[in-house]
C-alpha cells in the first residue's frame, strides 16, 4: 500500500495592506485612516506635507511640536496607512505625503472643518487665499479663476464616463494645453486621474486637479508665472505670469 504525501498550503498571517479590500465596504479601511489623521500631531504632519516636498522626521517634530520618540510613532502609523511614504536617502529618511489622492482628501477634509456658514467669509491668510500650492496642483484664488477660465473657453468637458466632478478635454482644450507645452498623451498615462475638480478649502469651489493639474502647475514654474515659497505652500505671481495670463488666457489677476 502506497504512502500518499498531500501538500497542505500554508496560510500567510494578515497583513493590513495586502488585505484591507477583504472588507467589501471599507468600513475598516475607513476607521483606519480616520483614526490615523484624527490625532492632532499626526494632522499637523499631514497638512506641512501638503505643498509637495519631502522633510526629515526632525522637521516633522517640530511642525508637530512633540519629541523625536513621539514622532517616530506618529510617522510609523502614517505609513502604514499609506498616508506618507518614506525615501532613504544617504544617513536621512525623508517623508512626502502618500500621493494625490491623500492630498485630496486633506483638502476636501479642510473644507468640512471649516464649516458650511449661510454667508462664507473666508479667514485663510491673504498670501495663502491668492495662489498656493495643493501638493502638486495650484489652489487659491489663482486655481479657481484658472479652472473658470477653462471651463468658460470650453477646454474641459465632462469625463468620460460622465461622473462629476472628472474632467476631460475638448479638442479645443487639447489643442490649447499643448500650445502651452504640455504633452496631453504623456499626462493622459500617468497612473492618476487625468483631470478633476479639486474643491478648494479656501474659495469653497473647485480648482484643476489631476495629472492635468500637476502639469499645469510644474508649466507655470517652469516658466516662471508663478514663484514657489521655500517655507510655505504659498505661491507668489510674477508680472510675466500676469502678462502671460492676461494674452493668453484673457484673465487679468
Amino acid at each position: 500500500m502506497h504512502n500518499i504525501t498531500m501538500a497542505v498550503a500554508q496560510h500567510e498571517h494578515f497583513v493590513y495592506y495586502q488585505s484591507v479590500n477583504a472588507d467589501p465596504n471599507g468600513e475598516v479601511a475607513i476607521s483606519r485612516i480616520a483614526a490615523a489623521i484624527g490625532e492632532p500631531a499626526r494632522a499637523r504632519m499631514l497638512c506641512c506635507l501638503m505643498d509637495g516636498r519631502a522633510r526629515t522626521s526632525t522637521e516633522l517634530a517640530m511642525v508637530a511640536s512633540v519629541g523625536p520618540p513621539t514622532t517616530s510613532v506618529h510617522l510609523r502609523r502614517l505609513v502604514t496607512e499609506r498616508l506618507v511614504k518614506v525615501l532613504p536617502q544617504g544617513k536621512h529618511r525623508y517623508y512626502s505625503l502618500g500621493g494625490a489622492n491623500v492630498a485630496a482628501m486633506l483638502e476636501a477634509l479642510s473644507v468640512l472643518a471649516g464649516g458650511w456658514p449661510d454667508k462664507f467669509v473666508p479667514s485663510t491668510p491673504n498670501r495663502l487665499r491668492t495662489a498656493r500650492t495643493c501638493y502638486d496642483h495650484i489652489a487659491g484664488t489663482l486655481g479657481v479663476m484658472l479652472n473658470d477660465r477653462f471651463s468658460a473657453l470650453g477646454w474641459l468637458s465632462a469625463g468620460p464616463r460622465g461622473v462629476d466632478p472628472a474632467y476631460d478635454l475638448s479638442l479645443a482644450g487639447v489643442k490649447a494645453f499643448e500650445n502651452f507645452g504640455i504633452d496631453i498623451s504623456a499626462t493622459r498615462i500617468v497612473r492618476r486621474r487625468f483631470a478633476y475638480g479639486c474643491l478648494d478649502w479656501s474659495e469653497r469651489r473647485p480648482h484643476l486637479g489631476g495629472a492635468l493639474g500637476a502639469a499645469l502647475l510644474k508649466l507655470a514654474l517652469t516658466r516662471r508665472w508663478v514663484l514657489q515659497d521655500l517655507d510655505s505652500r504659498a505661491l507668489s505671481i510674477t508680472r510675466f505670469g500676469r502678462r502671460e495670463m492676461l494674452s493668453r488666457l484673457g484673465l487679468r489677476i
